[in-house]
């Protein structure tokens, strides 16, 4: 039997938002699945090839700051055609630290 490894380097956290998404062609509005330090996964939205590059916008529940980050296209869900995962590139440390604070919090 094959193990499937898993590629995620930091914890992630269940989070159901909008997230804006603007690329060079379009903007659009996406519903997050997941959340970690280092990217999200966004689920049931448009999906964009590997490798692009867009602008994200979004809020954290409870914090009205929105956070914009740089993110690319790192990985598409096989089974899943409207599924893609987001790697952040470029997230000022304030909204860094937002994030891993987020996902640190105990859910229960």
């Amino acid at each position: 039997m094959t193990q499937e490894i898993d590629r995620r380097s930091t914890a992630r956290t269940p989070l159901d938002i909008w997230i804006e998404e603007t690329s060079e062609h379009a903007t659009y509005f996406q519903r997050s699945a997941n959340l970690s330090a280092g990217g999200l996964y966004v689920e049931n939205g448009i999906p964009q090839p590997l490798g692009t590059k867009m602008s994200l916008r979004f809020s954290l529940p409870d914090d009205a700051t929105q956070i914009r980050v740089t993110a690319e296209v790192v990985r598409i869900e096989k089974d899943t055609p409207f599924g893609m995962h987001l790697k952040f590139l470029e997230l000022q440390a304030d909204a860094a630290q937002r994030i891993e604070r987020y996902v640190e919090q105990p859910r229960g």
